[in-house]
């Protein structure tokens, strides 16, 4: 008869065998266990990385978006208006091709932030805002650019606005009211030019043209073709003295070539070719007028 598990008398251990130690039986249950977690892992990763690269993860996000926009559009959140406020000289066939929105199509389908971004690459557009209004509106408010002047630059004309930003060269008849500038650095300095001519009636509405001379100063043109030189300082003084010597003297009534302000203390006339002004001596010598040949 065997008894097992009972020690025998007398049997002796064998001095080479050695008992594994506990630490190593961690280590073993770890490694263990740590490598079907990372086998789980891996394969997680893999599997994964396949849907995406196979387009499957998107494809389904895409199909549970257009379901969700189609239930909110059949739940009544549908374009039924496209409402646009400020619009002037802002094209409204190239708005609605860029919204790309018709009635009845989901609201939610609509990216204002993607519609607002191309709105304002438009030149006529200065600011606009862009939103969805629940539940049935596109809405689109536009700060447009207030046009200014023309600009002649290659013998060809802009339009522009205060900023010197140019607006359009097409259709620009209807603009023919306006100012025209001329030079390479007109448009940025226009309408400080504008403001002081604006402050000045009696010579605002005279004025055709004005030609930046050396990126320093302008020359204005009349409507009867008479020429103005205007200093590099004090513009806005300058027309002041013009104004008042118009309103006393009428000088755009006579028969003048040029009138040149770019001395401060005195006002410069020319008259045209084999034409003779008369003018009253004291208030002449009063105002500061002399006369010259080379102005």
């Amino acid at each position: 008869m065997i008894t097992i598990g009972k020690k025998r008398k007398g049997a002796r251990r064998n001095p080479n065998y050695k008992r594994p130690s506990k630490r190593w039986d961690f280590f073993v249950l770890w490694f263990k266990r740590f490598g079907i977690a990372f086998g789980v892992a891996v394969f997680a990763i893999w599997a994964g990385a396949w849907l995406y690269l196979s387009g499957t993860i998107e494809s389904a996000a895409n199909w549970s978006k257009a379901e969700a926009v189609q239930m909110s559009a059949d739940a009544g959140f549908n374009v039924q208006n496209i409402l646009v406020e400020g619009r002037v000289h802002t094209d409204s066939d190239v708005l609605l091709g860029i919204v790309n929105v018709q009635k009845g199509d989901p609201l939610f389908s609509f990216d204002p932030q993607n519609a607002k971004e191309l709105i304002q690459r438009i030149s006529w557009v200065k600011s606009v805002q862009v939103e969805r209004r629940f539940p049935d509106t596109v809405y689109i408010g536009i700060t447009e650019r207030v046009p200014l002047a023309l600009w002649q630059k290659d013998k060809k004309l802009f339009l522009i606005d205060e900023d010197g930003a140019v607006l359009t060269d097409y259709g620009l008849k209807r603009f023919s009211d306006l100012m025209m500038v001329v030079g390479d650095d007109a448009p940025p300095k226009a309408k400080t030019l504008l403001d002081d001519l604006r402050a000045e009636p009696l010579l605002a509405g005279r004025i055709e043209t004005a030609e930046r001379v050396g990126e320093r100063r302008w020359n204005l043109k009349t409507k009867e073709g008479m020429l103005i030189k205007l200093p590099a300082e004090d513009v806005g003084l300058a027309l002041r003295r013009l104004a008042i010597a118009q309103e006393q003297d009428d000088l755009f009534g006579k028969s003048l070539q040029h009138i040149d302000l770019r001395k401060p203390d005195r006002i410069i006339v020319q008259s045209a070719p084999g034409q003779v002004q008369e003018f009253n001596i004291e208030s002449f010598l009063k105002a500061g007028y002399s006369s010259g040949n080379d102005i």
